[in-house]
């Protein structure tokens, strides 16, 4: 992938489909800040092996509103659950994502 940062992230959801560049789990947070919870999830699901995964499940069931189901996948991705707003700790994951990733 090449380097994105977060701000090129953010004005690439101005499209109507996620960069091709990028690795699932960043697709699954594309399409979650555009509002398709099941495009995303289908996509976290599918990429459930290793903590970063958990994570960006975690975080969708956090947003979703199931709290019981976030809680198991916070557990799993080894983070504690945020005190933060929902749309701080989408920022928080897509960065680092980013950054592991080939971002900036």
């Amino acid at each position: 992938m090449a380097a994105m940062t977060i701000e090129e992230f953010r004005a690439s959801l101005r499209e109507g489909v996620p960069p091709a560049s990028l690795p699932p789990l960043l697709k699954a947070l594309w399409w979650d800040a555009k509002g398709n919870f099941d495009r995303a999830h289908d996509i976290a699901q599918d990429e459930e092996a290793g903590q970063e995964a958990a994570w960006v499940h975690a975080y969708l069931h956090r947003r979703e509103g199931d709290p019981e189901n976030a809680g198991y996948w916070y557990k799993r991705a080894h983070q504690p659950h945020p005190d933060t707003s929902p749309d701080e700790e989408w920022r928080q994951i897509t960065t680092v994502l980013l950054h592991r990733h080939g971002g900036a």
